[in-house]
């Protein structure tokens, strides 16, 4: 079993940058994919980036957003720059065996932590 503690969401200006932390418990972490979702308002969970070894996104973030992970401490960060009010979501991490991108590949998950851009 894994269990995933989000944190660092919270109110920021249009442009501006965040940093979200996940830290998980148990002894295999770096075994893990990790993963960053978010779901808006009346929308599905979106994708929106992933790591094991190396690191994936989606095209929406893609040159903005950074994801990294420190398997000495258990967590992984998903630094966002630029941003927009579009990116106004419950941000979740996620643990599962292999990269991807669909949510359903993914085991374990955070409880969420929201993130709000104001234009």
């Amino acid at each position: 079993q894994v269990q995933l503690v989000d944190s660092g969401g919270g109110l920021v200006q249009a442009g501006g940058s965040l940093r979200l932390s996940c830290t998980a418990s148990g002894r295999t972490f770096s075994s893990y994919a990790m993963g960053w979702f978010r779901q808006a308002p009346g929308k599905e969970r979106e994708f929106v980036a992933t790591i094991k070894w190396s690191a994936y996104y989606s095209d929406s973030v893609k040159g903005r957003f950074t994801i990294s992970r420190d398997n000495s401490k258990n967590t992984v960060y998903l630094q966002m720059n630029s941003r927009k009010p579009e990116d106004t979501a419950v941000y979740y991490c996620a643990a599962g065996g292999g990269v991807g991108t669909d949510p359903k590949r993914y085991d374990y998950w955070g409880q969420g932590t929201q993130v709000t851009v104001s234009s």
